[in-house]
């Protein structure tokens, strides 16, 4: 096999500035937010599902001055109690958790802005709970088990065609039987954030991480321990949202990046055939982090469907 290059490490930021934050009880944990600015609440639930809220900053900053942002870290993610057991943590878990977490802040019905996994759970409360939500973002999210599975087989293939001197190794550790979260094939797909999830490559330097900002032991249990080819645990046990998405009776926008190859525009469209009544909007310069790829664009329209 000839020398191949390996794979750029993580960039790791500096120091990174945190709005003020605190803890708050919930069904026996404490979940940790932080907030700034002022006006109608705007509550962002990221995606992972393992991670922390960090990919939102410092972003959504650009809101504070006319709403209360709130940043989550979801039940054993990021800053929030930690768990003794992974297995403890599962998606109607985490959905019941967001939903006590408005009743305690007292605020309700809130601005929901879910990201990727977070729109998940977004859509499960804004269905389940629509009382709980007084406008809806989905943002570049996913709809389905299908729709995960298809993302990760998209993925593959791009790095297949792409990265065909990685794509090698890849294969040949899964010849050995080592499956895709073990930490030598993580590490050969550290090229694909570049690859498959930013219009611009360059961009992937800007999503930050810190220690703790990642639950490593928890991914391999939610989402399956050999999810890059077959998703598993609670990923492979989520609902399938498309029957209900017409449903939704609150305003409702959905973005979607026209150059995101992980949630891929062919599955990111049918959530505009499945919520008719909804905005969907492409963002046409954008993979997966439209807020960090075209941030006064995102920001231009949210503070436009936030004024209603």
């Amino acid at each position: 096999m000839p020398a191949v290059t390996p794979p750029p490490e993580p960039v790791v930021a500096p120091a990174i500035a945190h709005p003020p934050g605190r803890h708050v009880e919930v069904r026996g944990t404490r979940l940790w937010i932080e907030e700034e600015g002022r006006g109608e609440l705007l509550l962002l639930l990221a995606g992972g599902p393992a991670n922390s809220h960090l990919t939102f900053h410092p972003y959504f900053s650009a809101l504070a001055d006319e709403c209360r942002v709130v940043y989550v870290d979801y039940r054993g993610r990021g800053r929030s109690a930690p768990v003794a057991d992974p297995q403890e943590v599962t998606f109607a878990g985490d959905v019941a958790d967001i939903a006590a977490l408005i009743d305690a802040l007292g605020a309700g019905p809130v601005n929901l802005y879910g990201f990727s996994y977070g729109g998940m759970v977004a859509q499960a409360i804004a269905l389940d709970q629509p009382a709980l939500v007084r406008r809806l973002v989905l943002a570049n999210t996913v709809h389905s088990p299908e729709m995960w599975q298809k993302n990760h087989e998209n993925i593959n293939r791009e790095l297949e065609l792409q990265y065909p001197e990685v794509w090698e190794q890849v294969l040949a550790l899964r010849a050995e039987g080592v499956r895709s979260t073990d930490p030598r094939v993580q590490k050969l797909y550290a090229v694909h954030a570049k690859l498959v999830r930013f219009y611009n490559p360059d961009n992937a330097a800007k999503l930050l991480t810190e220690p703790g900002s990642r639950n490593a032991e928890l991914y391999p249990v939610f989402a399956g321990d050999d999810v890059e080819f077959f998703i598993g645990g609670e990923v492979a046990r989520l609902p399938d949202f498309r029957p209900r998405l017409r449903e939704l009776a609150m305003p409702t926008l959905i973005l979607a990046g026209r150059y995101d190859r992980a949630l891929y525009p062919k599955y990111q469209y049918q959530f505009a055939h499945a919520a008719p009544q909804a905005e969907f909007t492409w963002m046409e310069r954008s993979g997966t982090f439209a807020h960090i790829e075209e941030p006064e664009a995102v920001m231009a329209l949210l503070r436009r469907f936030l004024r209603g």
